[in-house]
């Protein structure tokens, strides 16, 4: 008997996957446990969800018990805007100066390796929206920063940058996605519908493949197609001379499979310029709860402009959303 788990359920469960302490994993946990449905056929999976709450409750108790002493740097990065990528690859690949041409962001831009020491980010505008750019230590063979993993793990999609200027550049590109493989963090240019391992985590990832102006990167380019072009999705650039940036900015947003929606308050006009982005296929009732946490039980109904419906239309909780719609909430 199927246990007929709801869609908050599985975000809840995605949230789980994505944190990074324990108090985030315990708070994921407990809403987990207050949205599966209480059934027989769901007691298995209710009892599981007590023992790892119980679990990290433990944890939690003996780390503030017996504090670690200073050891690793680490780092957390709250999600602000439509999303969050991480930019990944090795030294010397432009990482750095792609974050200055896409956002407002000043990190420290040199022509030597390893210049980015320590977790850097941006936000980059699109339309109205921004999405939130977070630059990274480069990753070789031999070593990664230890919270890296971490960060991928944590973002909605990933940058993989590639040096073309480079013969090694598709080779170093491959190192990155072992040494994040190793850590059961893997890289994909879509993530699998089934995932059977829960301990590894699919993170989807653009190919970014800069320094198309320097010689012989035609040639090199065509070995990147032949080795990663059936996996991830390639975008071919130039971050120094701006070639090809702004259908990168357009693919970065496309990438997040997300949609606008515009909010309003009886009698007013809607506000058109902080929209709220939600997963391509949203409902009203999802969106209710992105703008407050308790409206999602209290809400009503919800009158509608947009696509598909007449002007002011009367919707359901369960109404599908689509990009740019406008939504007067009632709760």
């Amino acid at each position: 008997m199927a246990a007929n788990l709801t869609p908050q359920y599985m975000e809840a469960e995605e949230e789980y996957k994505k944190a990074q302490t324990p108090e985030d994993k315990l708070a994921a946990l407990k809403k987990m446990f207050q949205l599966v449905p209480k059934h027989k056929a769901s007691e298995k999976l209710q009892a599981d969800l007590k023992t790892k709450m119980s679990e990290l409750k433990k944890d939690i108790e003996h780390a503030k018990a017996h504090p670690k002493k200073v050891g690793a740097p680490s780092y957390k990065f709250p999600k602000q805007g439509a999303g969050q990528y991480i930019i990944l690859g090795g030294p010397n690949v432009g990482k750095s100066r792609l974050l200055t041409r896409l956002t407002r962001a000043t990190p420290e831009v040199a022509p030597y390796p390893f210049t980015t020491r320590e977790p850097y980010a941006g936000m980059m505008e699109w339309n109205d929206v921004k999405v939130q750019l977070i630059d990274t230590p480069p990753i070789t063979a031999d070593y990664m920063e230890s919270y890296v993993s971490s960060l991928v793990r944590a973002a909605d999609a990933a940058i993989l940058m590639l040096d073309l200027s480079d013969d090694d550049g598709p080779f170093a590109a491959q190192t990155v996605i072992e040494r994040l493989k190793e850590v059961k963090t893997i890289l994909v240019g879509e993530k699998p519908a089934v995932q059977d391992d829960q301990s590894i985590q699919h993170v989807k990832t653009l190919l970014v493949c800069n320094k198309i102006d320097t010689e012989g990167a035609n040639d090199r380019l065509e070995i990147v197609r032949e080795m990663l072009g059936s996996t991830f999705p390639i975008h071919v650039i130039s971050a120094e001379h701006g070639t090809g940036l702004e259908d990168l900015r357009n693919a970065i947003y496309d990438f997040l499979k997300v949609i606008r929606v515009y909010t309003k308050h009886p009698g007013k006009p809607p506000d058109m310029t902080s929209p709220f982005t939600c997963p391509i296929g949203s409902t009203l009732v999802e969106l209710a709860a992105l703008v407050h946490r308790d409206f999602a039980e209290q809400l009503k109904s919800a009158r509608i402009w947009g696509s598909g419906v007449h002007d002011g239309q009367t919707v359901g909780r369960e109404h599908v959303l689509h990009d740019k719609d406008v939504v007067e909430l009632h709760v």
